[in-house]
C-alpha cells in the first residue's frame, strides 16, 4: 500500500513539474542560432548583430553556432530535424532556401515545409560589373555587344549553382542572349581575373566590387535587385535598364523548425525587428551592402515561395544540375 501511495506521490510531482516546466515563459533557456557559413563571413556578422540584440531583449545568451558545409545544406538540414521548440534557428539564405532544392530534388529537407519563417532580415544586391575595356556603359549595351558575339563574352562566379552564376544565367534567358560561365572557388579569384582582364563579367556583393569599380579598375553597370541600393543610389537596376521583371539577389532570413509555437515565433519576430531596425543596425547592416526588409512572418513566407519558384523556373529553362 505505502509503495503504491509513493509511486502515485512520484507521478503526480511528475505531472505537476511538467506542466510547470511547460508553462515557463519563452524563453526559459539559452537560444542558439545556427549559421551555414564559416565565422567572420557576412552571413555570421549578420547572426552576431542579432544574437547580441537577442541577447539583450531575453536578458539571456543568445549564441551563434557556425555549421559549415554544402554550401550551408548541412546547417538547414540540421535545423529542419530539431525540436521545434524555439530554442534552435537557422539564419537561412537563398541557396539553401531556392536554389539547392531546384538543382539537387533529393536534398534531404523540404524548404517550403520544414521550416517556420520568422522575419527575412536583409536582401543583398549584387552589382554587375565588367572590365573598363569592354566597349559597353550599361545593361542596354551588354546585351548589345553579346548578341553580336555569341557566346565570346564570359562571366565568372565563386562557383557553379551559386546565385552570382544564377544571376547572370537569368539575364541569359531574359533576354536571350549567350555568354559563357566561368567558375571559380571563391569571388576573389574571380574579381582577380576581371580585373586582369581575363574574363569580361562579374556580378557580385556591392562591398566586394565597389572598391575597385570606384577606383577604375572595373565599371559598375547595374545592380541585381528590384530597387536600387541603399549604399549605391546612383547606380540603376537591370531592370529599369532594359529588363524589366529582373530581380535576383541574395538575402538572408531567419527561420525555426516547423511545428514551433506561434506565440514563440511572434515574439521571436518583434524582438528581432525591433533590434534589426533601429539606426545602429541598419547603418551596421548597411556596410554589407544589405538592405534591411524586417517583416511579418507571413510575408517572409511568401517571399520564400516566390523565391523558391523562380529559381525553379530558371534552373529548368536552363537545364542545370547540380555539379557532380
Amino acid at each position: 500500500m505505502r509503495s503504491t501511495l509513493l509511486r502515485a506521490f512520484a507521478l503526480m510531482v511528475g505531472i505537476v513539474a511538467a506542466t510547470v516546466a511547460t508553462a515557463q515563459p519563452y524563453p526559459s533557456k539559452q537560444i542558439r542560432i545556427v549559421v551555414g557559413f564559416v565565422p567572420g563571413g557576412g552571413s555570421d556578422f549578420i547572426a552576431r548583430l542579432i544574437s547580441a540584440k537577442l541577447t539583450e531583449a531575453f536578458a539571456r545568451p543568445v549564441i551563434v553556432e557556425n555549421r559549415p558545409g554544402a554550401g550551408a545544406v548541412i546547417a538547414t538540414d540540421f535545423v529542419a530535424k530539431a525540436p521545434a521548440d524555439g530554442y534552435t534557428l537557422l539564419l537561412g539564405s537563398a541557396g539553401p532556401f531556392g536554389i539547392v532544392p531546384a538543382l539537387n530534388p533529393k536534398t534531404p529537407y523540404d524548404s517550403q515545409k520544414d521550416f517556420d519563417p520568422i522575419t527575412l532580415v536583409v536582401i543583398m544586391p549584387f552589382v554587375m560589373t565588367v572590365h573598363p575595356s569592354l566597349p559597353v556603359k550599361n545593361v542596354k549595351d551588354l546585351i548589345a555587344l553579346a548578341k553580336t558575339k555569341p557566346g565570346q563574352l564570359n562571366f565568372g562566379s565563386p562557383g557553379h549553382g551559386s546565385t552570382n552564376h544564377l544571376a547572370n544565367e537569368m539575364l541569359k534567358v531574359m533576354t536571350k542572349i549567350d555568354m559563357t560561365h566561368v567558375p571559380y572557388k571563391g569571388v576573389s579569384s574571380a574579381m582577380t581575373d576581371v580585373i586582369a582582364g581575363q574574363i569580361q563579367i562579374l556580378s557580385g556583393d556591392l562591398t566586394t566590387l565597389l572598391p575597385p569599380a570606384k577606383a577604375g579598375r572595373l565599371r559598375a553597370i547595374a545592380v541585381t535587385s528590384a530597387k536600387r541600393s541603399s549604399i549605391a543610389p546612383e547606380i540603376p537596376t537591370i531592370a529599369e535598364s532594359g529588363v524589366p521583371g529582373y530581380d535576383t539577389s541574395g538575402w538572408f532570413g531567419m527561420v525555426a523548425p516547423a511545428g514551433t509555437p506561434r506565440a514563440v515565433i511572434e515574439r521571436l519576430n518583434t524582438d528581432m525587428v525591433k533590434g534589426i531596425t533601429t539606426p545602429e543596425s541598419r547603418e551596421r547592416l548597411g556596410t554589407l551592402g544589405g538592405d534591411v526588409v524586417a517583416n511579418t512572418p507571413a510575408e517572409f513566407a511568401a517571399f520564400i515561395r516566390t523565391d523558391h519558384a523562380k529559381w525553379a523556373k530558371l534552373i529548368a529553362a536552363t537545364g542545370l544540375k547540380e555539379k557532380p
